[in-house]
């Protein structure tokens, strides 16, 4: 028994020893996540779940649901990779993103050849209709809130690019590994920023908020630009958008926090429209 329990700490299980007659062992919550077992049902349950949730880039289901669900399916069983597609193509929901749909599938290939290194290779729709093969070197998934995008170096083109998720298919993982190359920025939610700002009719905005920078960053998304303190107690985010200034002044005012829009008066107008409409609807 103790070698048991012993083996299951070094396994990261944190296991708790109660002395005296009516003593025993228990597991108990701990610093770090350990290993967990999954009955059939219990997975079953939980890649239905993500799969759910990862077919639209919905705020707050994002990344780390993707990343999840690539890992999950992964080891799961054939059977029981059998019965998820079953019990998802049997399925509808009547809540969804504001984005465009995704196949699961292809968030997992995508996801798994990012973590490990693997070149990927897939049919490429673009704005026009024009349909292109491309082999790439997946660098991240990244999440706009409406739409998910796959920042990746284009083999063909020997350059960096975005591409639209919702634009891909024929994912196809290669077999074929390779060392990550160094991002010509510092992350991939800036690239994609900059990225779209050259791509498409944008707007540069300014928004002050009533919290440090810190608060507000974990609030809006990355890719929208980073808050700098002010040095007043509150912050500034600039960012520039190629969204529509209603659902900018959506996302702004899911922040929940005080702000206030510098410009442009575009988007000052929409969040004055909207914050009368919701005033009027609350009485």
């Amino acid at each position: 028994m103790r070698r048991d329990i012993d083996r299951l700490r070094e396994l990261g299980y944190p296991v708790q020893a109660t002395k005296g007659a009516d003593g025993g062992y228990r597991l108990v919550a701990g610093k770090a996540m350990p290993p967990l077992v999954l009955d059939d049902e219990e997975a079953v349950a939980i890649a239905v779940g993500l799969r759910a949730g990862a077919g639209h880039a919905v705020e707050g289901v994002d990344e780390a649901s993707v990343r999840a669900l690539a890992k999950l399916e992964q080891v799961l069983p054939t059977r029981l990779r059998h019965r998820v597609s079953t019990l998802q193509a049997a399925t509808t929901s009547l809540t969804s993103g504001d984005g465009p749909s995704i196949a699961p599938e292809t968030l997992t290939v995508m996801a798994s050849t990012v973590a490990g290194h693997e070149r990927l290779r897939f049919a490429y729709r673009d704005k026009d209709d024009s349909e292109s093969r491309r082999l790439t070197e997946p660098y991240r998934l990244v999440s706009t809130g409406r739409r998910w995008y796959l920042v990746a170096y284009d083999l063909d083109r020997a350059d960096w690019r975005t591409f639209r998720v919702d634009r891909v298919s024929q994912p196809f993982a290669t077999g074929v590994r390779f060392v990550p190359r160094e991002l010509p920025t510092g992350s991939a939610a800036e690239y994609l920023r900059r990225s779209i700002h050259r791509r498409q009719e944008t707007y540069e905005f300014a928004v002050r908020f009533a919290a440090p920078a810190a608060q507000v960053s974990t609030r809006v998304q990355a890719w929208l630009g980073v808050p700098e303190d002010d040095g007043e107690g509150g912050c500034v985010l600039r960012g520039t958008s190629g969204e529509p200034v209603e659902w900018l002044a959506m996302r702004l005012a899911m922040a929940g926090c005080e702000f206030t829009v510098r410009g442009p008066d575009e988007l000052v107008e929409c969040v004055r429209e909207l914050g009368g409409r919701l005033s009027r609807a609350g009485r």
